[in-house]
């Protein structure tokens, strides 16, 4: 089986969940490539060597450009704050490298669209790491909508809640500055549930969204207090090409919600709903059942005939958050090896971003504002 070469770049939360992935992927998918850990990058020397033994990288680099040059790296996986997505990138993909993205994938469209026109221009695989999709619950959802299960959709409702910013006391970090993030909850969030929206009911067509920053300044690690220049919590509500309509909320504030991602799909012919914190349930209502037997009813998604779990346990073994990152990095391999575009590529990166981008346009000028159908 021919080797595939993986820069890391990004050492802390998300660089860990991509390493546990590449890590385990082939003792449980057939992989079309074997994933070597070749190099970690990242600024913190002494973390980074930690990290790196941890996982097993066979060396590190403190230079993300001598990264991206290297002739023994393949693919490159950018687990950086958003700020660093575009320069990273564009570099990786003048070099010939393959690449995956976590998300947001830009400060905004336009830096989204550059980096989605270099990775094409230069013939190499892309991908967002939109892990959402690959929860096995999620994608049964997306067969069933396709399957006319539900029928023509009329509303999509999504609300993403964590809480890890509501005490004032909590320290400011790049997710405050909107130098580094680009945005606050809106692209942290609700980035996942445009996606989700867009995966499961089609393209946005209008929107019309407020945001609002509740904790004005936040402790430093010097004893100043730093200004938070991004969201706290950002709502909107869509309409889709297709017909449907749409209400989102997003919020680091959620007192008591730790990692709460909700929604809920409503038919002509029945409803889908779906939180991550039961993330192996899919609950599910057809108008098509008799009156006196009508009601959702709780599919558990772990039969070897549900999406990806026949590389998992027995049926009623319910699998993790981590997983998704697992079935994310095999989808990635398989592209790569059959020279198929990755999904979600770059394109779906661009795409959400024009939809985030169109949120914050209206929460300024407190107006619908219409998406552009390109």
């Amino acid at each position: 089986m021919k080797d595939i070469r993986v820069g890391m770049i990004g050492t802390r939360f998300m660089g860990r969940a991509h390493s546990n992935a590449f890590i385990n992927v082939g003792h449980f998918f057939p992989v079309p490539l074997h994933p070597v850990l070749m190099a970690a990058c990242g600024r913190n020397e002494t973390h980074l060597d930690k990290f790196a033994s941890r996982f097993d990288y066979r060396s590190t680099e403190t230079s993300w450009e001598q990264l991206v040059s290297r002739d023994d790296i393949d693919l490159v996986d950018i687990c950086t704050p958003n700020a660093t997505h575009l320069p990273i990138a564009l570099e990786a993909a003048r070099h010939g490298k393959d690449i995956l993205c976590e998300k947001p994938i830009a400060m905004n469209a336009e830096e989204a669209f550059q980096m989605y026109a270099a990775a094409e221009a230069a013939g190499v695989t892309h991908m967002v790491a939109f892990n959402y999709r690959r929860v096995p619950a999620i994608k049964l959802a997306k067969q069933m909508i396709d399957q006319g299960l539900i029928g023509r959709i009329y509303h999509f409702n999504a609300v993403y809640y964590q809480d890890w910013l509501a005490d004032p006391r909590s320290p400011f970090v790049w997710r405050n500055d909107v130098n580094q993030a680009g945005s606050g909850a809106h692209g942290d969030l609700n980035a996942h549930t445009v996606d989700l929206a867009r995966y499961l009911i089609g393209e946005f067509e209008a929107v019309n969204g407020t945001q609002d920053v509740f904790i004005k300044e936040r402790p430093k690690e010097d004893g100043t207090m730093g200004q938070v220049t991004v969201d706290d919590s950002t709502e909107f509500l869509a309409r889709f090409r297709e017909g449907a309509v749409g209400v989102f909320m997003a919020t680091r504030l959620a007192t008591g919600r730790k990692n709460s991602l909700r929604f809920e799909v409503f038919g002509s012919k029945g409803s889908l709903a779906f939180n991550l914190e039961r993330m192996n349930e899919l609950a599910f209502y057809s108008a098509d059942d008799p009156d006196d037997r009508q009601g959702f009813r709780t599919i558990l998604v772990t039969a070897k005939s549900h999406p990806y779990l026949s590389a998992w346990w027995p049926p009623g073994h319910i699998i993790g958050w981590e997983h998704t990152f697992i079935h994310e990095i095999y989808d990635l391999l398989v592209a790569i090896e059959s020279h198929q575009a990755a999904v979600p590529d770059f394109r779906d990166g661009w795409k959400c971003q024009q939809v985030l981008d169109a949120v914050r346009d209206s929460s300024l000028n407190g107006q619908w504002v219409t998406l552009d159908d390109n």
